[in-house]
């Protein structure tokens, strides 16, 4: 009897879990939907990419099946076609998306530790290490290049801020490498939508071994100000701050 009664609870945990799968599949999709109805109405140029690059690619693919003698090839490469212009068409969705929000983002308070977390690979980020009552701030990083301190705000108020966060790390990193970067579009600063790519282009100095050490050290440091104080993501100019900024002079 107990045995039948684990056999039937295992089958409808399998039920409940496939079931759960199925939601959450659907919602994934439907929220896709969402973004690509939005996306849709704000760049008139995605579709016309989209629908170009598949026909595109489909009519290489059935040119190819001619030039080959037709038959079977022809017959194998024009399903190939059909999925690679479906593929190429989402990539350049989802690319035309990403530059969408970066542009919306570009200059707005947070943007730029909002862009930190989310960073794909393996980055240790701690917003808000040092900050103005502004919302002038310095964001650390650890990665495999070594410490990296990102600024946004006002140049002239945060080439101080991480002159100091610079001297203070340094006591307690030897010589691992420390690099900064202003987020921004002035000479020498690194534009939002590149500030992944500009990371990820840094050269690989230190193990991931030694990442765990080194976050372990610089969490003794603490920051200047707690990361409840930083938005959560980027905030428009026209937002009415002074509530935080208060908060951030507290600190």
């Amino acid at each position: 009897m107990a045995k039948s009664r684990s056999a039937a609870e295992n089958k409808a945990a399998k039920a409940e879990a496939k079931a759960a799968s199925k939601a959450a599949a659907k919602q994934r999709r439907k929220q896709l939907w969402q973004a690509f109805q939005m996306q849709r109405k704000e760049d008139k140029r995605l579709l016309p990419y989209m629908i170009g690059a598949f026909v595109l690619i489909v009519a290489a693919s059935v040119v190819g099946g001619v030039l080959a003698g037709g038959g079977f090839t022809m017959y194998m490469l024009i399903p190939l076609g059909v999925v690679l212009g479906a593929l190429v068409a989402f990539i350049i969705f989802g690319r035309r998306a990403q530059k969408s929000v970066f542009t919306k983002a570009e200059g707005q308070t947070g943007a730029a530790a909002w862009a930190l977390d989310n960073l794909r690979g393996k980055w240790r980020v701690t917003p808000g290490v040092a900050a103005t009552g502004h919302f002038d701030a310095v964001h650390r990083v650890i990665g495999r290049p070594g410490v990296i301190f990102v600024a946004e705000g006002s140049p002239s108020r945060v080439r101080p801020l991480l002159a100091q966060e610079k001297k203070r790390t340094a006591r307690l990193v030897g010589d691992i490498p420390i690099y900064d970067v202003i987020v921004g579009n002035g000479e020498g600063e690194v534009p939002l939508a590149k500030l992944e790519r500009h990371l990820t282009k840094l050269p690989a100095n230190i193990t991931v071994k030694q990442m765990d050490s080194l976050e372990s050290k610089l969490a003794a440091l603490g920051t200047r100000m707690g990361p409840a104080a930083m938005p959560k993501g980027p905030l428009p100019a026209q937002a009415k701050m002074k509530g935080v900024q208060r908060t951030v002079r507290r600190r």
